[in-house]
């Protein structure tokens, strides 16, 4: 095992239940915030965060991720992933690089074609409609492509001859510009021949705690084995510098009542099999024991060894005050005998 980068992943769930720590779209937003900066004291490495649309979870990421930056000075501030059906690539450009720049260079944005949403086709109601002969995967790889041109920082638009403000010489780009940011892309893949697609592109690989296939084998094989896949591709296209990779895992300490009672049950969690939009697809089991378990259990996961970066799922709905105890106990009493430490 070596050193790794350590976060934490939310959805941002909130629902007006009793039972939920995070009651509304406030509690969500203001409690991310929160454990963003709890983690960073803990010591953890990254803060990054799902958005689903027409949902009760996070949706507009920009935002939140700029207040992240401007409240914290050194972990990572991310997402895992952002749905390119639905999203302007220039416009997402700005927001990306605005809010780059408010966390002094800490953005790792993950995107992806996205996964079952809540409604049909719900990026007709954003605007986007798939070009004829192509489909809304391709939409997705046309947005994601003109997004990573617009990060170059390259000139593209004629400039008006009378403008209201002086203008630089020749086309302009879209601003505010954030340098090195391109390099901190990532594709959530959700199949090895994705993944490969990805390194060809030049992104980081995010693979999460599901791959849309099945071989057969346990999903940390499976998915070890994209990761293979993906580095044999972005050593083929001849790109030099080293790309990161980050695998998803939802892992809980028992070291209390009150931990046993949340996830006491999942000690004895397997590997899923399930269809994900009309397609097999392997989800990956939940780890959940004492700490000197999880150490046994971790050290043979073969994805995990394989990255460079380990999101932890949380569950927001359980308050800050859980989550960050979730993260401490990991960081503190598992990651340091496994070497990730």
């Amino acid at each position: 095992m070596v050193i790794k980068n350590i976060g934490f992943l939310s959805f941002g769930h909130w629902a007006p239940s009793a039972h939920s720590g995070t009651r509304s779209a406030s509690d969500a937003l203001l409690q991310s915030i929160d454990l963003a900066i709890a983690a960073e004291e803990l010591g953890a490495d990254g803060a990054y965060f799902r958005v689903h649309h027409f949902a009760s979870q996070l949706s507009s990421p920009f935002p939140l991720l700029a207040a992240i930056g401007a409240r914290t000075s050194r972990i990572e501030i991310g997402t895992a992933v952002i749905d390119m059906r639905y999203e302007n690539p220039l416009y997402m450009a700005e927001d990306a690089g605005s809010a780059d720049l408010i966390s002094g260079g800490r953005l790792q944005l993950g995107i992806s074609r996205g996964s079952p949403e809540q409604v049909i086709e719900g990026y007709r109601y954003f605007g986007y409609v798939p070009a004829d002969g192509t489909d809304q995967a391709g939409m997705a790889r046309e947005h994601t492509h003109a997004f990573l041109e617009a990060l170059k920082g390259e000139g593209f638009a004629e400039p008006n001859p009378q403008p209201m403000f002086a203008n630089p010489p020749g086309l302009l780009r879209v601003e505010p510009y954030s340098n090195g940011l391109r390099e901190r892309i990532w594709w959530g893949a959700g199949t090895r021949r994705t993944a490969e697609w990805a390194a060809e592109q030049g992104m980081n690989l995010m693979s999460s705690t599901l791959l849309s296939e099945d071989t057969g084998v346990p999903f940390h094989q499976l998915q070890a084995g994209q990761i293979e896949l993906f580095r044999t591709a972005w050593a083929n296209s001849g790109y030099t510098r080293k790309p990161r990779v980050s695998v998803s895992r939802s892992i809980f300490p028992i070291v209390s009542d009150l931990d046993r009672s949340y996830f006491g049950r999942e000690g004895d969690s397997q590997d899923q099999i399930g269809y994900i939009d009309g397609g097999i697809a392997r989800f990956g089991k939940t780890y959940a024991a004492p700490p000197d378990r999880l150490i046994d259990q971790l050290a043979q996961d073969e994805a995990i060894a394989s990255a460079d970066t380990l999101l932890l799922t949380i569950p927001n709905q359980l308050g800050v005050d859980y989550c960050a105890q979730v993260l401490e106990t990991l960081l503190s009493d598992v990651a340091p005998a496994l070497g990730w430490r």
